[in-house]
């Protein structure tokens, strides 16, 4: 997991504080896959995702940040750029339990493609 720091949101207006944001995702994933998890994104199952990264692993770069973005959400810059947008629900989250949710269904979507019983 790669993190950047948060943005001021003083600093300046929402675009502003997203482009800033953007610029060090950006320079943190260069040369991985990113997908961005946005709340506009595709939604998919356990199952699916499980899918999305047995693909990703099979393709290069075998690299692949799941990017969540500050308080202002992710600038086009960064949607741009992903290979796949992905929501986990149309709801808002802090992006510290955005974090635990991406997490989980990484975890949840490893453990179905090894055939473990989490999944259940």
């Amino acid at each position: 997991m790669v993190a950047v720091r948060d943005e001021p949101l003083d600093r300046g207006i929402a675009a502003e504080v997203r482009r800033r944001e953007a610029e060090r995702i950006l320079a943190a994933a260069e040369g991985w896959t990113i997908v961005a998890c946005d709340r506009l994104g595709t939604q998919v199952a356990s199952d699916e995702l499980a899918v999305l990264i047995d693909g990703l692993e099979e393709r290069a770069p075998q690299k692949t940040a799941f990017v969540i973005g500050g308080a202002e959400g992710l600038d086009g810059s960064v949607l741009d750029a992903s290979a796949h947008r992905l929501a986990f629900g149309r709801v808002t989250l802090p992006h510290q339990l955005a974090r635990v949710l991406v997490a989980e269904q990484i975890y949840r979507a490893l453990t179905i493609r090894r055939g473990l019983p989490y999944h259940r």
